[in-house]
């Protein structure tokens, strides 16, 4: 995917701006694989071979993506992945990570 095809693409569910996280692209800067996510509901967008999968909720298969984002997870900057959309982590007393 060129980075400039973002300016065309829109959250498949509210039209917001996406924003791009790049994670690995070619020699002319087109992005093979990254995501992108919606600046309104958080909802999060893979990008595979260079193709964005833009489906709307009830076309994808969270069991085929949660591997993806699995291997991405240190670019989530500690969210997690849950219907499809990026979450921040749940924090107990005391300011620890639940997952701690």
């Amino acid at each position: 995917m060129r980075p400039e095809t973002i300016n065309k693409l829109c959250c498949s569910m509210d039209k917001s701006e996406l924003e791009l996280t790049t994670i690995a692209s070619d020699i002319h800067g087109n992005i093979l694989q990254g995501f992108l996510t919606c600046s309104e509901c958080e909802r999060i967008y893979p990008i595979v071979q260079g193709i964005p999968i833009m489906s709307p909720d009830e076309y994808r298969e969270y069991k085929l993506e949660q591997p993806l984002l699995d291997r991405w997870k240190r670019h989530l900057k500690g969210r997690t992945f849950k219907n499809f959309r990026l979450v921040a982590p749940e924090i107990k007393e005391g300011g620890e990570d639940a997952a701690d």
